[in-house]
């Protein structure tokens, strides 16, 4: 199924990325979870991949191979470890606001450095007092001369205490038009975090506060026009924000299956494997059965998206049907396991508690299908995926992808 939508080339990219992962990532999970703090090191250490510039063109030293590259890795990653997935689908929300709004010298400055790994990138939109009512922000930006000076506070913010330049999107004004966005480099004089706070899931993985007091940065920082920061924030959430957790439900998905599977063939119940049971028949049949379906979704939303083809309505699906997915088979796999899924011994507990962080951000399954119960009704706004088509399609239908398989493309 999966080579329905993928080419030779993104199967030699999933190799190479769940090579990596079995190598480096999973010899960490265990300290990461007994410890429950950031994992610098190892984030470091997959930027330099060059993975987080996937979708990054090659004039900027990207690998300009699209969303369905960029759900693989994220995927295959998430496979291993959620929170490194997770530290990847939210740098690439990073790399979205440059991409689609920073000018050529922007452009320039960040996106080599980020495509090379020597700098990860976040966004931050979310307040204490506002949750994801982006026009509820109160943080301000006031021009001063040739600056702006920032105040305020965001939380959740994804890669809080790696990143190294944060979009940050704050008020400038009243209403939807009063909002613009800014790149706030991490070492600004008035900048600082909050402590590292360990969640439920996702250790080794930040999603902290940032604070701005009195910062001061050049409006040269500033993301296209001052009052178009709604744009910056809507457009990285449904573009990237949506398939980028897809892909990470959908690697934590993928992890629950096989290690299911693997303990009705290695456990013997009644001198057979607990797999030979009917009822754990059915049980794993569905979990395949979600699988298989939640990935045709995923897959084929990002398929659309990389060939610019307007497909809002299908991302806010794939993020629905993802989550809940994982979210069921993950349960479901904690059932088959018993007593046992309940220790640490075995991963089935993480992946559950790491499948139930991916519900909010981006929008929960009720916005998901309150969006696309819009979209029923022929009531929905006009679709961020046609607006910003041109920017999106960052690689060529199949004719493209045979041209990297044969030209060796890095990554």
């Amino acid at each position: 199924m999966e080579r329905y939508f993928t080419s030779g080339w993104h199967e030699n990219l999933r190799l190479r990325v769940r090579e990596f992962a079995e190598r480096e990532v999973r010899p960490r999970v265990a300290q990461m979870e007994a410890s429950r703090t950031v994992a610098h090191e190892l984030s470091g250490l997959i930027a330099r991949q060059g993975w987080i510039g996937v979708t990054i063109g090659r004039e900027y030293g990207g690998m300009g191979a699209g969303h369905l590259a960029k759900t693989i890795i994220i995927e295959e990653l998430a496979r291993v470890s959620g929170a490194m997935g997770a530290m990847v689908q939210a740098s690439q929300l990073g790399v979205a606001k440059i991409i689609h709004f920073g000018d050529e010298v922007q452009k320039r400055t960040w996106l080599p450095r980020i495509a090379a790994g020597h700098c990860l990138p976040t966004i931050a939109v979310t307040e204490p007092e506002s949750g994801g009512h982006v026009l509820g922000m109160r943080s301000t930006a006031v021009r001063d001369g040739d600056d702006y000076i920032l105040n305020g506070r965001k939380v959740f913010v994804g890669n809080s205490h790696v990143g190294d330049v944060h979009g940050v999107v704050v008020r400038t004004g009243e209403g939807s038009k009063g909002l613009s966005a800014f790149l706030v480099e991490a070492d600004r004089p008035g900048f600082s975090l909050g402590p590292h706070r360990p969640a439920m899931g996702l250790h080794g993985f930040s999603f902290g506060e940032l604070i701005f007091d009195n910062v001061r940065i050049p409006a040269a920082n500033r993301l296209g026009q001052e009052g178009g920061g709604l744009a910056v924030a809507y457009s990285s959430s449904i573009l990237y924000g949506r398939p980028n957790l897809t892909a990470v439900s959908l690697g934590i998905h993928q992890a629950a299956f096989e290690e299911t599977a693997a303990l009705c063939i290695e456990r013997e119940r009644y001198g057979a494997p607990l797999g030979a049971l009917n009822s754990i028949k059915l049980r794993l049949g569905r979990m395949k059965s979600r699988l298989m379906t939640a990935r045709l979704a995923a897959y084929h939303a990002v398929h659309l998206l990389d060939q610019g083809l307007p497909c809002d309505a299908e991302l806010m699906n794939a993020k629905f049907l993802n989550h809940e997915a994982a979210v069921e088979s993950a349960t479901e796999a904690m059932e088959i396991h018993a007593a046992s899924g309940l220790f640490t011994d075995r991963p089935v507990e993480r992946y559950l508690r790491d499948a139930h962080h991916i519900y909010a951000p981006a929008g929960t399954s009720d916005i998901q299908l309150l969006r696309l119960g819009e979209f029923a009704l022929g009531t929905a706004k006009s679709q961020w995926s046609e607006r910003l088509s041109g920017l999106v399609r960052t690689v060529q239908p199949h004719r493209r992808l045979g041209q990297l398989e044969t030209a060796g493309h890095p990554g």
